[in-house]
């Protein structure tokens, strides 16, 4: 996004943000926004200053004609709140003269932001007239109403014209031809819409968003057509990330659209890490539960969780998905939305709106007012409620339609005092359901009017067409009740237009709980359940026969919230607030390690003479878990078994007398041994508390002051939360105590860590010298001082004084899926860390405070207890050579727990690597343990 403040300020606000935020960790500069809620605000400050500034420029070159109005009919007719369209609603349109005519001459000069909307359909239809002609019909929705009036913005739309173009002519020139509107095609056939289009989208997700449930499966050859459609979708949104593609520039924003194109943002970040993607729902999120039904359930979160920011309509929406991604996914939520081993997606609520100025400006038209009075004047002595629905199973006009006949059953007085006016707009008229449910309300109508009508009057006014956009201002303007009966609606606009329409009549709106609109207009409106007959019913009574101060209240405070959540600062916002999540998310990545260069690793591998191995096990050197579906074994995954691939390298690695293998463990001894026992390494269990060569016995290297008389009643607690908490088991350790609830409910889960923790604080552990350490879905109690970086020296201690050393230690690889209080491990190694913010710094650099090279040859070598003399680097050289007896004189004069004084470690020969986690002190990372095997594979290729 862009600095709007003033116009002649046009430098990329990303870049900018991000160089103001790190410029502000060393001043203490008060104009410096240092927080993502600072910039936001200062951005909507500058936001609303430009809009002033514009709308005075337009006017000065315009004369004051210019009208940027707009229409808020949508974008998608399958979710769409009423299905009228008038083209005419876009003459004098500022957007469709941006799209026809181009950027406007006074803002040619300044260089904009571009923002990529990508779309299913374009907001354009096109009609082929001969090979290489084309006629250009402009297509209502409320994504074009949302983009209109944003003049920050240099706007392209991406998606399908609505037409099959097979021909290399035709498309040739269509895109010429969409291209001076500003539109950009994306040519998808015959075959891919019918599988992509009516049969994934609208066949299963759609549905299935709003909690209609799959479709059943009754043949096998039914499930062949959803796996040949689940294809077809995913091929169809990479056709459209391919034309994205082609188009992107640097800098560039891509804004997704709707349930059609999730697989989206992760096909364009495949393409370009950098790329700025949001990607919006235009209607529903389910719960958790009925998404999971869905048998490419993962696919679809994980790859709308590549986008940087995910919004929603409502914030149930949102909260249902970042549901979804815990539950399903294994994820941790967050209050900013979904963390995947340090990556965040930001999932926020952000409630679409309409242009409520059009709405305001049409009643003070003429022709509205003719309407008006036509509709006064057939409507004389009656109370008017209003139904504008498409003809759809979510709409509940059938619902409706009941309530209505129940009140008029109640209330015979109101029989010949008021009248219903349902605009029900024909969908999808070739679906079965569809036709079966328009026979079905026709049905009703007919019943109801014979029932309670007259030779002068019915009841029910039921149109099964649109209305013109001026004829409906009017119909709104007549109302005294809307009746809005959704059972699952995105959000619903035409509650919107109906409190816009209401200035002087001040009418009442009751409106479903289950239309996202509920959210944004429930204080004012009257909700009520669709499905409680009896209540709508009721409400229909109570709207009627409403005091006027109630009313007056009510629509003022429905009518604020209108005419300040427009389509436009809807847009507005989205835009800005994915800008600032992509500062945030570069302020983050200049604290995530690099991934490992393993050629490097590698390289000093083999020019090194004596090197040590320290390898974690679990997530490190263990097979990898399949929870794309969170359906696990549980009892496999418990048991840990050593990665198959890793079996034959480990096994030279261990043959090699250059090499030293440490496997360091918070598992028990048993888990261990069942896994190395065949190979010649060192084994370090219980995070380095016990230790054995695989040929020796074990033996402790714990502290002897090491205090354990809180085991007992640590383990009465963890007992009693595991039989409480199904799934969830705990591992009694003779050095800690774990309780893990990985395979439990989530959110129960997280439940019970917390009672468990607060009651181990208050009670058991009160006074005891111990820590909790907390997993991602674990707690964990251990003696302190038992971490595996305390236990380092002293396992090398016991290892020098147990083997025949050769050479100081020159290389150290050390690799592990370690709990952050066990990542003091690479610090041990670790040079001392230099100043700068970039923990590649480190890795790049060594430091000249480093112990282990504190000379200029970076041969000395440090003790941590009592520095014993250590040879030169000439009497140590001769000695490597077989001219001396170095080894037998330094390990006669070394005490245990001293192994560090065998170290040699230049800052470039050290590679710490954290596995799997993104947040780490580690120099680097490697992303699973299937990339540990392919590093240990290739640190045996080099040979002995």
């Amino acid at each position: 996004m862009e600095n709007i403040g003033s116009p002649p300020e046009t430098t990329n606000l990303v870049d900018a943000q991000v160089t103001r935020a790190q410029e502000s960790h060393g001043s203490s500069a008060p104009l410096i926004p240092t927080s993502r809620l600072e910039r936001l605000l200062r951005e909507r400050v500058l936001r609303r200053s430009s809009k002033s500034y514009h709308s005075l420029e337009e006017s000065r070159d315009s004369n004051g004609d210019l009208d940027i109005s707009g229409n808020s009919n949508d974008l998608y007719l399958s979710d769409g709140d009423r299905g009228y369209q008038d083209e005419d609603m876009f003459e004098g349109n500022a957007f469709v003269k941006h799209l026809t005519d181009g950027p406007e001459k006074q803002d040619a000069r300044v260089p904009k932001q571009r923002l990529l909307v990508v779309a299913n359909r374009l907001p354009v239809s096109a009609i082929r007239k001969d090979d290489d002609s084309w006629g250009l019909e402009i297509s209502v929705g409320g994504l074009v109403s949302a983009l209109l009036g944003i003049n920050e913005f240099e706007a392209r739309w991406i998606g399908w014209a609505g037409v099959n173009v097979p021909d290399e002519v035709g498309q040739r020139s269509l895109t010429k031809a969409l291209a001076e509107k500003r539109c950009i095609p994306v040519f998808l056939d015959e075959e891919i819409v019918h599988q992509y289009y009516n049969g994934y989208c609208n066949n299963i997700l759609w549905p299935l968003f709003h909690y209609l449930g799959l479709p059943q499966e009754d043949r096998l050859a039914t499930t062949r057509s959803f796996q040949s459609q689940f294809a077809a979708y995913k091929e169809a949104n990479q056709m459209f990330a391919d034309v994205v593609n082609a188009h992107y520039r640097e800098g560039d924003v891509v804004w997704c659209h709707d349930y059609h194109l999730m697989f989206l943002p992760k096909c364009l970040k495949d393409y370009n890490r950098k790329m700025k993607v949001g990607w919006f729902l235009h209607t529903p999120f389910p719960s958790s539960e009925i998404h999971r039904t869905l048998p490419s359930r993962s696919e679809l979160l994980r790859s709308v969780l590549a986008a940087d920011l995910v919004g929603f309509h409502t914030y149930d929406y949102a909260r249902h998905f970042v549901s979804a991604c815990t539950r399903i996914l294994g994820l941790e939520g967050t209050p900013d939305g979904v963390e995947d081993q340090g990556k965040l997606t930001r999932v926020a609520a952000f409630p679409i709106g309409i242009d409520s100025e059009r709405f305001i400006r049409a009643l003070e038209l003429d022709v509205v007012k003719a309407h008006m009075n036509q509709l006064k004047e057939r409507f004389a002595g009656r109370k008017v409620m209003l139904g504008v629905d498409r003809l759809d199973m979510i709409k509940g006009i059938p619902q409706k339609i009941l309530a209505f006949e129940k009140f008029l059953e109640e209330n015979p007085v109101w029989r010949d005092k008021v009248v219903l006016v349902q605009i029900a707009v024909p969908t999808r008229t070739d679906v079965p359901e569809y036709q079966k449910l328009s026979s079905q309300v026709h049905e009703i109508v007919g019943r109801i009017n014979g029932r309670f009508g007259s030779l002068t009057a019915v009841p029910i006014h039921h149109l099964d067409r649109s209305l013109e956009f001026h004829e409906l201002c009017a119909l709104y303007a007549v109302t005294d009740v809307a009746l809005v009966t959704s059972l699952r609606d995105g959000m619903n606009l035409v509650s919107y237009e109906f409190v816009a329409c209401q200035a002087s009549k001040k009418g009442v709106l009751i409106l479903s709980e289950f239309a996202g609109a509920a959210q944004s207009l429930g204080a004012g409106a009257i909700l009520v359940n669709p499905w409680n007959i009896t209540e709508v019913a009721s409400s229909i009574g109570y709207a009627l026969t409403m005091p006027a101060d109630e009313r007056e209240k009510r629509h003022r405070h429905n009518f604020t919230h209108v005419s300040t959540h427009t389509s436009q600062e809807w847009a507005e916002t989205f835009v800005s607030e994915l800008n600032d999540t992509v500062v945030e998310a570069q302020l983050r990545i200049r604290q995530i390690p690099p991934l490992l260069p393993k050629g490097d690793a590698v390289e000093r591998f083999m020019h090194s003479n004596n090197r040590l191995l320290i390898l974690g096990f679990n997530a490190t050197l263990t097979e990898p878990v399949d929870t794309q579906g969170r359906r696990i074994d549980q009892f496999k995954e418990m048991e840990l078994k050593l990665h198959q691939d890793l079996k034959e390298p480990l096994r030279r690695l261990c043959e090699d007398p250059k090499t030293t293998i440490i496997v360091l463990s918070g598992s028990d001894r048993n888990v261990l041994d069942e896994n190395f026992g065949g190979y010649s390494l060192w084994l370090a269990a219980e995070h380095g508390m016990f230790l054995r060569r695989t040929t020796g016995d074990w033996m402790t290297t714990m502290p002897e002051n090491l205090n354990m008389d809180w085991v007992d009643s640590v383990k009465h607690v963890f007992e009693y939360f595991t039989e409480r908490t199904p799934r969830s088991h705990f591992e009694l350790r003779e050095t800690s105590l774990v309780w893990n609830y990985k395979y439990a409910d989530v959110e129960f889960g997280k439940l019970q860590s917390k009672d468990l923790l607060q009651h181990l604080w208050t009670g058991p552990i009160s006074n005891a010298s111990v820590d909790v350490v907390q997993g991602a879905r674990s707690v964990e109690v251990r003696a302190v001082g038992v971490t595996k970086g305390a236990a380092i020296d002293r396992i090398l201690g016991e290892i020098v004084h147990h083997t025949h050393v050769e050479a100081p230690i020159d290389y150290v690889l050390c690799v592990g899926h370690f709990l952050p209080k066990d990542e003091d491990i690479y610090s041990f190694f670790e040079p001392e860390l230099p100043t700068g913010p970039a923990p590649s710094a480190r890795a790049k650099i060594a430091n000249p405070l480093n112990r282990f090279a504190s000379n200029s040859t970076g041969v000395a070598a440090f003790c941590r207890k009592a520095p014993l003399p250590i040879p030169s680097p000439d009497t140590r050289a001769n000695s490597f050579l077989g001219n001396g007896n170095w080894w037998s004189r330094m390990r006669e004069r070394m005490t245990v727990h001293e192994g560090s004084s065998v170290l040699d470690l230049r800052g470039e020969n050290y590679f710490s690597c954290a596995v799997g986690r993104k947040r780490s002190s580690a120099r680097y990372l490697l992303g699973s343990s299937t990339e540990v095997v392919e590093l240990l594979k290739e640190l045996t290729a080099c040979g002995p």
